[in-house]
Parts: C-alpha cells; structure tokens; sequence
C-alpha cells in the first residue's frame, strides 16, 4: 500500500456542500462545510456523504481506459452481487463462515490441478491479499527451507535469492523486509529477462532459490523457466547444489495453462517448488486476491503455518494479513465455475488477439519499433523508431492522457538504461472496439508530435509511472 502523511502544516480547505444535495427540501439539506483534513464535529446525511465524496472520485482515471494496470477492470454484474454479499465476511474467521473457507480450498484444487501438481491432493496452498503477499510467502518459506538445511551457519552466513532484474517490486521488498541479499540478472542486448545461466552462475550455498517469471511486466515475455530448471541440475550435477525454483506466475500463471499448454514451466518441473498468481490480472476477478501453492507439504516448512479452531478442529493457516473480507475468494470461485477450462481459453485468447492485432497495427504507423507482440501475455512494449526525433515515448504518454488513456513510459534497468518504452496491457473489457478508438487517437497525435522541434518532455521521472 502506498505510504502517506498528513499535509505539511494545518489545511484549513473545506468541502463544498451544494443545496441539492438534500434529500427533499435543498435547504434543509445545508450544513456546515466539513473539513477535508480533520474529522468534521458533526454528522453528515448519508446522501450528502456519499455525493461529496462521489464528486471527488470522478477525477480519478477511468479504470477500463488504464492500460497500464493489469487489474481486472471489468467483471459480470452477478460477480458483483456476490462480492456485494460476501464483503461482511472475515476470511480468517473459517469457523463463522465454513462455506466460503470451502469455496477458497476448492480453489487451491483447482488451480494444483491446472498446474500439474504430481498429486493435487497432497498440494498445499492458500488464497492472498494478491500476489505481492503470495511471493513474500513463497520466499518465506525458501529461505526458512534454507535456514533449516544450514543450521550449522545460520544466521552467521547471508541468505541470497536470485532473479532477473525486471522482477516485480514486491521481490525487492521482500529481500529487503527479511534481510535476503538480492541478486540479479542484468538485461543485455534484446534479452530483457533473466538469462538461465547466468543465474545459475550466481548461486552458492547461501542462495534460497531462484525466481522465474511468466510474465515479465517490463514487456509481457515469460522467462524461459525449463530451461532455468536445467541450468540448475547441470549445477548440481557439478556442485551438489539442490537450488528450488519459484515461479511467479502473477499473469502467466492464468494464461500459459489455456493458451500454452504444451509450454512446461509448472510442476511438471520437478525443481519447481511453489508458484504464486494473482487472480485479480488474468484470474479476471476485482482486487484483491492472489493465491500461493507448494508442490507438496515438504515445500511449506511446518513452523510457518498457524493452526486456528474450525468447527471445532483445526485449521492450518499461512498468512501475513489476518482480516479480511472473503468476497474477492466467493469471485475467484465464480469465476472458475462460470468460465471452466474452455471459458478461460476463449477470453484469454480473444485478449491475445486483441494484443497482437493492436501490435501489428501500431508497428505499421512507422513511427515505432516494437520489443514484444503481445504473443506470450496479452501485453506488449514499444518504443519510437530510431530515426524518430522530435519525440520520445514520454512525449507519447502524455498526449494520450489527455484523451483519457493511461499508457505507462518508463526506463529499463541495467544494463539498458538506454532504452524508454511505452507498455499496452490488454485485459478482459478492453476490446477490438476501444483497440480501435485507442489507435485512432493515437494516430490523431502523430502529425503534431512530428512537428515538435525536439522532444518536450523534460522530468521525465516524474512523466508517467511504472504501473505492475
């Protein structure tokens, strides 16, 4: 969550009350402008509250026009009402509400299910806040693996994990928070994702795992994850090495089952440990949920879990947050059962399409050079074609903000600090027919942009930001 303070000094600003905001009589529905800093001294109709604070959200973005997120934006109406439904329920209270800790177990079948767990009975996992909770669960549990397997160095020896450099900012976190050197990969050349064996070269004894995305969000690739599982056998078979794998499948893991099924990068693995997504990107449920799975139990050191009453017996639970409302599992389970396999299939697909398609049509514009196409997750990265001068992709973010698009720019890391993008994320709701309207604004700006002498945009930390 993002880290707030109070304003600088005493903001003495009020909130404006129009008299019609009323119920019958506009006067009678006057009263004292309330502070927007401090809590008001008195209360407030409901109406009036609901309308002052209305008012202000209608200068937030338009969800379903932000393709820079890849939060669900859109679900059916009969998901809402569940959600509307289930929003008063605690999700650690699996005693008071047994159904809905159901539906969650359900779900944690299904998803070992589709991820060719060797027994998905034997698989353990659990529903998250998102998958920023799942991952820093998922590393919880290798570096106490780790700790456990080095008792005789530990704490004395510092843990490492090791990933590329376009991991989520979660995976910084988490390195951060539980005192874990992080060692990247660096981007090279085309290669904007982590390179097998140079990961492989940077593990040693005191390295908990490795990381491999499906689905970069830098430009919407999956790393290579058999092929990062083969680089650490041939380690072991050198070293004696055991290094566990940790997919995070945050987008990919709701896309590649459907879309790619012949692509093996889950437990079909034997190296793979655990894997995480989320299911409010391509799981297609509102935020926030995410779920966490182990191959087996062996994978989840037992100290991790905490056991609650439930209907009397016992209930194991892993878990940084501790209330929360159930309403984002009761969707994922509805979700799974309105869709099935063959649902999944047709919307992601028609997501991919609509990636593709609008891919092509921009790469034909001429003025740009595309770095993905939107062929692995339904997302894809552009930026301006070398003979373009007098703009650059900040420039481009800007200009399509003021038609309502939300379209991220930003800077790769090392070692391409040189190369500034543009990113499209394509969801479920965002369809051939808004790709149209998309394009056609876009092509709308071009002729200006091409007439600025140079490109105009010059804080260009602060242009646009990086949205995962």
């Amino acid at each position: 969550m993002a880290l707030h303070k109070g304003p600088e000094k005493h903001e003495e600003r009020t909130i404006s009350v129009n008299p019609f905001y009323g119920e019958a009589n506009p006067v009678g529905g006057m009263t004292e402008a309330p502070p927007t800093h401090r809590l008001p001294d008195a209360p407030l109709a409901p109406s009036t509250a609901y309308q002052l604070v209305h008012d202000e959200l209608m200068l937030d973005g338009n969800s379903r026009l932000n393709l820079a997120t890849f939060v669900t934006t859109w679900m059916e109406p009969q998901a809402g009402v569940l959600m509307a439904e289930c929003r008063d329920k605690n999700m650690i209270d699996k005693d008071e509400y047994p159904r809905t800790a159901e539906l969650e177990r359900r779900c944690v079948a299904m998803l070992a299910d589709l991820w060719n767990a060797p027994d998905p009975s034997s698989a353990v996992g659990c529903s998250t806040t998102g998958s920023s909770e799942a991952c820093m669960l998922a590393g919880m549990a290798l570096k106490r693996r780790w700790a456990k397997r080095n008792a005789d160095r530990y704490p004395g020896a510092r843990p490492n994990l090791v990933m590329g450099i376009n991991v989520q900012v979660c995976w910084e976190k988490f390195c951060n928070f539980w005192e874990v050197e992080a060692r990247l990969v660096p981007m090279e050349g085309d290669r904007f994702h982590l390179d097998p064996q140079a990961a492989a070269e940077l593990c040693d004894e005191n390295t908990i795992g490795v990381v491999g995305i499906l689905g970069s969000t830098f430009d919407g690739s999956y790393e290579p994850i058999a092929e990062l599982c083969a680089a650490l056998d041939a380690l072991q078979e050198r070293t004696g090495l055991d290094i566990p794998v940790h997919v995070d499948g945050a987008s990919g893991g709701m896309v590649a089952p459907f879309l790619d099924p012949d692509l093996v990068w889950d437990f079909r693995l034997p190296r793979v440990a655990s894997i995480n997504t989320s299911g409010h990107k391509y799981g297609l449920v509102y935020p926030g949920v995410g779920w966490a799975l182990w191959r087996h139990k062996e994978a989840l050191p037992e100290e991790l879990v905490f056991r609650v009453n439930y209907l009397g017996g016992d209930m194991p639970t892993f878990a940084l947050n501790f209330s929360r409302p159930g309403a984002q599992v009761v969707a994922q389970y509805y979700t799974f059962l309105r869709l099935g396999r063959d649902g999944y299939r047709a919307v992601q697909q028609s997501t991919r399409d609509v990636a593709t398609s609008l891919a092509g049509r921009i790469e034909e514009l001429g003025d740009f050079r595309l770095l993905t196409r939107g062929d692995q997750l339904p997302v894809f990265a552009f930026t301006t074609a070398p003979e373009v001068t007098s703009y650059d992709v900040f420039d481009v973010s800007r200009r399509l903000r003021e038609s309502g698009w939300l379209v991220p720019a930003y800077t790769f890391p090392a070692n391409r600090e040189d190369l500034s993008v543009l990113r499209v994320v394509c969801r479920n709701g965002f369809s051939h027919d808004l790709a149209d309207l998309f394009l056609a604004d876009l092509t709308r700006l071009l002729p200006g942009l091409r007439r600025q002498p140079h490109p105009l945009t010059h804080d260009k930390a602060a242009a646009t930001g990086f949205h995962h």
